[in-house]
């Protein structure tokens, strides 16, 4: 898990916490205005607790009388407690703790593991987390649409594009529904505008949805927060940078959308090679868009990064003729 996102969640249930406490003490207060009694009752029945504890440390196995006559008392305090709520025509239960959660009384874990109140929260702060680097609001499997790409073989290639990226999104969904974090790394490569943004979102949506840290990234991103992190001056700018290559490296699926776009040269391959190399060697699954053919690849990066991406991701060849100008032509 991200632990930025589980900070945030985790923020959130305190939240729920003052706001469950704020309203129990608006009760108390509204009871104790309409029933003063009440008050006393409720403050004997807390001093109860304490002279029971007194009771045991002082008088040692010796006790049983003295706990019975505590324990008399209290049950008299719990009716007289009752009766004053429900002459009010409350609940017996209205000035109780309340609680959000009735599996973990908002604590966020039961016995050691995080309970299923605190997992919603957290997948409710990927989706965010998400939203803000991309429009993942369409990202749904189900709005792929396979019309758009032709039936028809073209020239050079064995199969229609239909076929192909039948093929492809079969394997997306499956994927991401199946997701694990030391799953294959994904390198989707081919023209503009074929699908690779939409199919990476929606793998990001699924995957966020599971519990699992996603960080969606462009490429010029990305690697600006390396060269920041490296070369920056301002303190504000370093503890940004660090904090983003920190999720970078440390989410359990990276995706890099764009690649080929960011300037060329400079601290590009490097930062480039830190990210592939590192995930590679955590095992942690990264998917990176391109526009960049295999020849474009190898003129552009290194042969340590290409090497990488060739022997260690498997590769999704998109196909066919960009969806955009197909959606624009249909609207005439």
């Amino acid at each position: 898990m991200d632990g930025k996102l589980l900070a945030s969640a985790k923020a959130r249930l305190e939240q729920r916490v003052s706001a469950n406490e704020a309203e129990q003490r608006r009760r108390q207060e509204l009871v104790y205005t309409k029933a003063p009694e009440m008050r006393s009752v409720e403050a004997e029945l807390r001093s109860l607790v304490t002279k029971a504890a007194l009771t045991a440390l002082q008088h040692g196995g010796d006790v049983g009388a003295a706990i019975d006559a505590i324990a008399q008392r209290s049950l008299e305090l719990q009716q007289r407690r009752r009766l004053l709520l429900l002459n009010l025509g409350l609940a017996e239960n209205y000035l109780d703790e309340i609680h959000t959660c009735v599996h973990c009384h908002d604590k966020g874990y039961v016995s050691g593991e995080m309970c299923i109140c605190l997992e919603t929260l957290y997948r409710d702060e990927a989706r965010k987390s998400l939203s803000n680097m991309l429009n993942i609001t369409d990202a749904d499997f189900d709005r792929f649409d396979l019309s758009y790409y032709s039936d028809q073989i073209e020239p050079g290639i064995k199969e229609a594009p239909r076929t192909r990226m039948r093929k492809i999104f079969d394997f997306c969904r499956v994927y991401a529904q199946n997701f694990r974090p030391d799953a294959d790394s994904l390198l989707m490569q081919g023209g503009t505008g074929l699908g690779k943004t939409f199919l990476s979102s929606c793998i990001a949506r699924t995957v966020a949805e599971q519990g699992f840290s996603v960080v969606y990234e462009t490429a010029a991103a990305c690697i600006g927060n390396f060269e920041a992190q490296k070369f920056a001056r301002n303190p504000e700018e370093l503890d940004r940078a660090n904090e983003q290559v920190r999720r970078y490296l440390g989410c359990e699926l990276m995706i890099l959308d764009d690649l080929g776009t960011e300037m060329a040269g400079g601290f590009a391959p490097t930062a480039l090679y830190t990210l592939i190399n590192t995930r590679l060697a955590s095992r942690k699954a990264t998917i990176i868009s391109t526009n960049l053919s295999s020849t474009e690849l190898r003129r552009r990066y290194s042969e340590q990064i290409v090497s990488r991406l060739e022997g260690e991701y498997q590769e999704l060849l998109f196909i066919g003729t960009d969806v955009r100008k197909i959606k624009k032509g249909r609207k005439f």
